[in-house]
């Protein structure tokens, strides 16, 4: 555990970051504060997987970072994406920790570090995450043992030994470590998820985001998935400049080729598919995007 101090963003990155979010920067570092930085973020920056796919490297350094999701208007997985949100927290005030997680799948939580979560301490201790697909979009109170309302569902925090158990409707999401952890001490598990042949990351490139209306829309392989704020559903097929159209209007991400299989055939430099995908792991709501 190497919690040391954080690296800043610079005046100049934070004023662009709040650009990239579409907000002034808060008067002070209150949970009003909080709630608006993570609801707009969620609808700002996708959640994407699309360097793995584009055989870009993943750096875990708070200016690598802020080049790929601010400069170039990408996205990122749980790493890069509460990584880069907890160095815009701490430089408007908020005092913040990174927590290591274990995601639940259908049959037992994956390893530590599978995923990146944030304590926020105010007044009240919140959990904030914005790189986790469809998770709650305004921040939870961590020491609440009760249900608490979010338009994404009702969410739990439930204590298990010397952790906490955050669960959505019932079914629990993710295990927390409550220890304070440094962002490098997630790059051997972030390396694992990009390069592991049988990682969930590596199945196929997504890419997904919050809409206007508290919708989500959802890029899956070739497959575009939108869903509606009340829960109606539609998919279709694409291909060709129809995904690279879609992944510009869609979710504001501009590429030069087409990421993954596709991109290689296109003559991209996309990383080949794995020839026997495994179950998903990962910080990734893996199975909630939808």
């Amino acid at each position: 555990m190497t919690a040391g101090p954080p690296a800043a963003l610079s005046e100049a990155q934070i004023a662009a970051y709040l650009g990239r979010l579409g907000l002034d920067r808060p008067e002070r570092a209150d949970a009003a504060a909080l709630a608006a930085l993570q609801d707009a973020h969620l609808r700002a920056v996708p959640f994407e997987n699309l360097s793995i796919h584009l055989g870009e490297p993943i750096v875990l350094d708070p200016d690598a970072l802020f080049e790929k999701v601010v400069t170039g208007r990408r996205g990122g997985f749980c790493y890069e994406l509460n990584g880069l949100f907890a160095a815009l927290l701490e430089g408007l005030g908020f005092r913040v920790s990174r927590l290591a997680a274990q995601v639940f799948g259908p049959e037992r939580a994956g390893p530590p570090f599978d995923h990146m979560a944030l304590r926020v301490d105010l007044a009240e201790v919140w959990l904030a995450d914005v790189g986790f697909g469809r998770f709650s979009r305004y921040p939870l109170r961590l020491d609440e043992r009760g249900e608490q309302h979010d338009p994404a569902g009702v969410f739990t925090v439930r204590p298990y030994e010397d952790q906490l158990d955050v669960l959505l409707d019932g079914q629990p999401q993710y295990r927390l470590d409550l220890r304070p952890y440094a962002l490098a001490d997630f790059a051997p598990t972030c390396w694992w998820q990009a390069t592991w042949p049988r990682s969930h990351f590596r199945r196929a490139p997504m890419c997904s985001r919050l809409t206007a209306d508290g919708g989500r829309s959802t890029l899956s392989g070739s497959r575009l998935i939108v869903t509606s704020a009340a829960g109606e559903r539609s998919e279709r097929e694409l291909a060709g400049a129809e995904l690279l159209d879609a992944y510009r209007t869609e979710f504001g991400v501009d590429l030069p080729r087409l990421p993954g299989p596709a991109g290689a055939r296109a003559g991209g430099r996309g990383a080949p598919a794995p020839r026997r995908p495994g179950p998903p792991i990962g910080g990734v709501g893996s199975g909630h995007l939808g």
